[in-house]
């Protein structure tokens, strides 16, 4: 994971928390998404992390559009 090549990023500031969505290849050519969350907790930072493999990109972005389409109908 180390020698990934970063493909793009995107920062969340979000209140006390920060997100950080990582496109990266490996050098295998494959992407993988690693998304962080990040936040300050008596002065130190705690992150954790969660790699989702290009394998399983499309099933996670299904599961995130029902999530949000339920966030959107709920009152």
């Amino acid at each position: 994971m180390f020698d990934d090549k970063t493909l793009f990023s995107e920062k969340v500031a979000a209140g006390k928390r920060t997100y950080f969505f990582d496109l990266k290849e490996d050098s295998k050519g494959s992407k993988i998404l690693k998304v962080t969350e990040s936040r300050k907790n008596d002065g130190e930072f705690i992150r954790h992390s969660i790699l989702i493999f290009q394998e399983d990109f499309e099933k996670i972005f299904e599961a995130l559009e029902k999530v949000k389409s339920q966030i959107k109908t709920q009152p």
